[in-house]
């Protein structure tokens, strides 16, 4: 499973993508359709028309990672994404990932401590 970082940056696109479409295809989608910058270490995730699949890439500092899921008895629970392109935290990420409702999971906000006690 792909677990990113609390530091990594995760995008999902709102519009349905051809899913023929492999590395480059999805890179350029990035770059024109997101306005994002594909080698830049972000998660950027992809559906296809049927909601069960979904198609995700990022740079890993040596090349272009490509992963693709199928759920075999549902559907991933996809965002209302206006303006083509939403950020979910990672905790949503991998709700998403795992075929779970995302919307259910909220980020904590813990503030920094001030001084070590």
């Amino acid at each position: 499973m792909i677990t990113p970082s609390h530091k990594v940056r995760i995008f999902v696109a709102s519009d349905p993508v051809d899913f023929r479409k492999g590395h480059d295809g999805l890179a350029a989608l990035v770059q024109s359709q997101l306005r994002q910058q594909p080698f830049d270490g972000s998660v950027y995730v992809f559906r296809a028309k049927r909601a069960d699949r979904l198609k995700l890439i990022y740079w890993d500092g040596s090349g272009l990672v490509m992963a693709y899921k199928r759920l075999e008895d549902n559907s991933f629970t996809w965002p209302a994404v206006k303006n083509g392109v939403m950020r979910l935290e990672p905790a949503q990420f991998e709700a998403l990932f795992a075929g779970l409702d995302w919307r259910r999971v909220r980020p904590l906000e813990v503030a920094a401590p001030a001084a070590a006690e």
